[in-house]
C-alpha cells in the first residue's frame, strides 16, 4: 500500500520489530496474511456499519505490515518471486475490501448512491491500472507510469473517509473519489500508450 519513499522512511522505524519477529520464528508470509486479514475485516465490517473513522483506524494499524513483511524477507534473505506474488495478490484483496466496504455503506445507510458508485469505479479502474502493469511486465514491457499509483489512491481515500467519519461533509469524499477515478482512468491510458510505444519500437 505504501510507495517507495514511504517504505524507506518507515523501514528505518520498523526494522527492530522485523528483527524481533524473525527471532520469534514468525515468517514474512504470516505477517502479509495477518495484515491483509486486519485491513479486510476493518473495511468489510466497520465501513458498512457507517463507522468510517474507526474503520480507517483499524486499517491503518495493519497497513504497516506491508513494510514489515518486506523488511523481514530482506533481513532473512528470503525475498523472491513468491513473496512478491503473494503481496501483489493480497493487495488486490485489500483494495476490494476498502472500496467495497465504502460502496456498501453509501449504497445503504450512507444514502449517497453517487459516492457508492464512485467507490466501485475506483475499485474497477484501480484493478485495471494494476493489471495493465502486470500484463505489460509479463510481456517484457515497462508500464510503471501514471499519475495515480495505488499508494496515493488508497491514502487519499482513507484520509478523507476518516475525516468524513468525524463529521466532514460527504461531498468532500464524493469529489475525492471522483478525482481518483478520473486519475486512474488517465493512468490506464498512460500505461497503454507507454506499452504501445515500446511495441512499436520493437517493430
Amino acid at each position: 500500500m505504501l510507495n517507495r519513499h514511504a517504505r524507506d522512511a518507515f523501514g528505518r522505524v520498523f526494522t527492530p520489530l522485523a528483527r524481533l519477529l524473525l527471532r520469534l520464528h514468525v515468517s514474512p508470509d504470516a505477517v502479509t496474511l495477518a495484515g491483509t486479514l486486519g485491513v479486510t475485516l476493518g473495511a468489510v465490517i466497520l465501513f458498512p456499519l457507517g463507522q468510517l473513522f474507526w474503520g480507517v483506524v483499524v486499517i491503518t494499524a495493519f497497513v504497516f505490515s506491508d513494510v514489515i513483511d518486506g523488511l523481514m524477507a530482506r533481513l532473512s534473505q528470503r525475498a523472491g518471486t513468491w513473496g512478491g506474488f503473494l503481496d501483489s495478490t493480497l493487495d488486490r484483496v485489500q483494495d476490494a475490501a476498502v472500496f467495497g466496504g465504502l460502496a456498501c455503506w453509501f449504497f445503504g445507510g450512507g444514502e449517497s448512491f453517487a459516492t457508492g458508485a464512485l467507490a466501485v469505479a475506483c475499485l474497477a479502474l484501480g484493478n485495471i491500472v494494476s493489471y495493465a502493469r502486470a500484463k505489460a511486465e509479463s510481456l517484457g514491457y515497462a508500464a510503471n507510469v501514471g499519475i495515480a499509483e495505488r499508494a496515493e489512491r488508497l491514502v487519499s481515500t482513507l484520509v478523507v473517509a476518516g475525516l468524513t467519519g468525524l463529521g466532514l461533509p460527504v461531498p468532500f469524499l464524493t469529489w475525492t473519489l471522483a478525482l481518483l477515478a478520473a486519475a486512474s482512468a488517465v493512468t490506464v491510458v498512460q500505461r497503454v500508450l507507454a506499452v504501445h510505444r515500446q511495441a512499436a519500437r520493437r517493430g
